[in-house]
Parts: structure tokens; C-alpha cells; sequence
């Protein structure tokens, strides 16, 4: 018996040798997105982008790193519908200490199944007019209203749903209220404040959300954490989506064309302008454009060359500075400052394209008091000597390296100075110089 004991004894050990040592757990992958500045289509694609990526990846959590001063409505509407259809949970963290998520930012925030900020940021001041969606800037109290109204509907829903304050989301949207870090947690505006991106993962590991409709679970612990910033394309795309850049070229776009337009066979001055305005067109696609301001830098533009055509003692110059500076300053229809152009921009560019054409003008009236130095009137004023008698008959005369027949109202012996009076074809007609 102690024998067959010790057979089965082996055999079990052997077996449990055997027996492969259980695969270790996976460490759960968060994704990280870093994002910076006016939330536009570019920044909004580029968090709607990581959200999916995150999705296909099987990421536990995507975390959105948020520092901004607000944005554009279509732009922030996009990347709310994201958060809440995503089968990732999303956590907004707004940071770094010293940022904020103020108007759009705001909006997202509350959005997001957790909502965190770093020490020192703010998060608030959403009413609609800095959502850079036309705003009130030149609305009647009714549309005002309309867009107030909305827009407190929509921050109230979003707060209802991840049971936040909904009260003072109303607050921020009709008074622009604003609230520090700490305060938000304690006005249930948002659930914690974390010192950085670990913080923010301990505190959010074992926390139960509602992703896509279910209960989930946020697993962070251990995490492998991927960090996402902009690619070179979409910062490359974020500049010129830079009103005070769209704006630089489109003005160096009709610079070029024009100058192409009137030297023709220029071919580079075309090519650069016609880049130039392909890509303001596009900046300003992303942008709430007024119309009119463009129609009122254009026909700035065509002022400044009819001075150089028409005589009008700088009235059409002076047009076409009041034209140009309120086109510029109408180009962008929305109150948002992050939005508008800045002045550092619009007066050194008016100033230049005033000068410019000014400076074109002086030349071209310099030109016309100029005395000519060809044809018939050049030769008018040029001095010469008489080969021959002349009269009224006709005669000879040796000017400007060449022998000319002329005629004079007064006899004039050979060997007189002469000045040329009148040229008509190849006759002069001449007086005596030296006396």
C-alpha cells in the first residue's frame, strides 16, 4: 500500500509540473490626449479620432487633457455626441494647475463620466456668447434669448445625466459663473481634483459609470498609458485656423494675384497668391465669417488700384483705408476675443497696403511730370546746329546725332544753335537757341 501511495504521490506531482503556470492578467491601457487652445474642427476631430482609436484599441478609460478658453459650438457639439456614444469610458481632466475649461470647455467637461481638475484651474463662464457660434454680437433680445435658452437645456441635460449640478450649469451658461477646482467638487461640478495624471487614475479605478447605456466599471490599476498630442499636420492645421492667420493670407493672396493680374507671365507671384487664398478660404471655413467684411476688403483693394489708374487726389486711397480697416474688423462675425483679429495684425496690415499703394501713386505721378525722352515730344527742348539756312521754306539741321529737315518762322543762318520747338513726323520746327 505505501508503495502504490508513493506511485499516485509521484504521479500527481509530475502532473502538476506539467500543468502550465496560469497566464498573467493584461495590464489595462488608458489612453491619454493632450489638448490645448480654441476647441475647432481640428481639435475636435482629433479627440473624436483618439476617442475611436481607443474604442477599436479596447482602452479601460480615455483620458482628455483640457486647457481651454472655449470655441467653436458645431465643433464642441461634435465631440460631446462622441463622449456620449463612446463604449469607452472618458474622463476630462482639466489641466495643467493654471488651466482652465472655460465655455466650450465647460460644456465638455460636464459631458465626460468623469470630470476632474489639477489644482489651480477654473472651469465655468459658458454663456453662449463666447461660444463662438455667432453669439448675441449683433442679435435682437429674442435671438438672444433663443440662444441662451438652448444652450442652458443642453448643459442642464448633460449635467442631469452624469448627476451633476444642473443648477449652477444654468448659472454658468446665463451668468457666466465660474468656480476654482476645489469649489467645483464641492458644488458637485465635478467629482474630484487630482495633482497629476496618476492621481487622477487611482482615484478613478473602481469607479461605476453608465458607458453606452450599461454599467461599467473603470479598471486603471497598473495601467499602460498612451499619450496623444496633435500630429505635425493638425498643429500645422491649427495655425492656419488661427484667425489672425487666415486673415494674413488673405491678404497676401489677393496681393499676389493682383500682382500677377497686372504683370502678367509672372507665373511665382500667381502661384504663392492662389496657395494663399486656397488656404484662407479654408481657415475661414472653420471660422464664423462675415461676409461683408470680405466684400469690404475686396473692394478695398480694387480702391487702392484705381488710385493708381484714376487721378483723385488721395480720395480713393483714403477709401480704401476705412473700407479695408472695417472689413477687417467685421471679417470674423463673433464676439469671442480667442476669436477675433487682433489689432497688432489689422493696422500694420492696413497701414502697409495704404503705403504701398500711396508709394505706387507718387511713382506713377512722377512719371507723368516726367519729360519725355521719346518719339515727337522727346525731341522737344533738345538742342542742336544748323547745317543750312533755314526759313519758312525749309532747310537742314544736324540734332541728337542725326540730320533732320526743319523749317522756321525766322531765317536762320548755318552754324546757329538751335532748340527743336515742335516735331511732326520727320520735321522739326525750330527757334534759335542762343539768343
Amino acid at each position: 500500500m505505501r508503495f502504490l501511495a508513493a506511485i499516485i504521490a509521484a504521479a500527481a506531482a509530475l502532473a502538476g509540473a506539467a500543468t502550465p503556470a496560469a497566464a498573467p492578467t493584461a495590464r489595462p491601457l488608458v489612453r491619454h490626449l493632450v489638448v490645448a487652445g480654441v476647441i475647432s474642427p481640428v481639435t475636435a476631430d482629433f479627440m473624436v479620432n483618439g476617442i475611436a482609436r481607443a474604442e477599436r484599441d479596447g482602452a479601460a478609460l480615455v483620458v482628455i487633457s483640457l486647457d481651454t478658453p472655449g470655441g467653436l459650438d458645431p465643433s464642441m457639439r461634435k465631440v460631446i455626441q462622441k463622449i456620449l456614444a463612446s463604449r469607452v469610458p472618458v474622463a476630462v481632466y482639466v489641466a495643467p494647475p493654471g488651466g482652465r475649461a472655460a465655455s466650450a470647455g465647460t460644456f465638455i467637461t460636464l459631458a465626460a463620466h468623469v470630470a476632474a481638475m489639477a489644482p489651480n484651474t477654473s472651469i465655468g463662464a459658458a454663456h453662449p456668447v463666447t461660444l463662438g457660434a455667432g453669439g448675441e454680437g449683433g442679435q435682437d433680445e429674442t435671438m438672444a434669448a433663443k440662444v441662451t435658452n438652448d444652450a442652458v437645456s443642453y448643459i442642464q441635460g448633460l449635467a442631469r445625466l452624469r448627476g451633476r449640478n444642473a443648477a449652477w450649469a444654468e448659472l454658468a451658461v446665463r451668468k457666466s459663473a465660474s468656480l476654482a477646482a476645489e469649489d467645483a467638487v464641492t458644488e458637485r461640478v465635478v467629482d474630484f481634483v487630482a495633482p497629476d495624471l496618476a492621481g487622477l487614475l487611482a482615484r478613478a479605478d473602481g469607479r461605476r459609470v453608465k458607458v453606452a447605456g450599461r454599467d461599467a466599471v473603470i479598471h486603471t490599476r497598473g495601467a499602460v498609458v498612451e499619450e496623444e498630442t496633435p500630429n505635425w499636420r493638425a498643429r500645422v492645421l491649427v495655425v492656419l485656423t488661427d484667425p489672425n492667420v487666415a486673415y494674413i493670407l488673405l491678404i497676401l493672396g489677393f496681393y499676389g494675384l493682383l500682382f500677377e493680374l497686372s504683370n502678367p507671365g509672372s507665373i511665382l507671384p500667381g502661384i504663392a497668391g492662389g496657395i494663399c487664398i486656397i488656404l484662407a478660404f479654408y481657415a475661414l471655413s472653420t471660422l464664423p465669417v462675415n461676409y461683408a467684411g470680405v466684400a469690404l476688403i475686396v473692394f478695398a483693394l480694387i480702391l487702392f488700384i484705381a488710385e493708381v489708374k484714376v487721378t483723385s487726389h488721395g480720395l480713393l486711397t483714403v477709401g480704401g483705408v476705412i473700407s479695408m480697416l472695417l472689413g477687417s474688423l467685421l471679417l470674423i462675425d463673433t464676439p469671442a476675443p480667442y476669436l477675433r483679429i487682433s489689432w497688432w495684425v489689422i493696422v500694420p496690415a492696413v497701414v502697409i497696403t495704404a503705403l504701398f499703394f500711396l508709394f505706387a501713386v507718387g511713382l506713377g505721378l512722377q512719371a507723368q511730370r516726367r519729360r519725355p525722352t521719346t518719339g515727337d515730344q522727346g525731341m522737344v527742348g533738345q538742342r542742336g546746329v544748323t547745317v543750312t539756312a533755314v526759313n519758312a521754306a525749309g532747310g537742314r539741321v544736324f540734332v541728337g546725332g542725326e540730320y533732320w529737315r526743319a523749317t522756321a518762322e525766322r531765317e536762320i543762318p548755318a552754324g546757329a544753335t538751335i532748340e527743336v520747338a515742335r516735331a511732326t513726323g520727320l520735321e522739326l520746327r525750330i527757334r534759335r537757341a542762343d539768343h
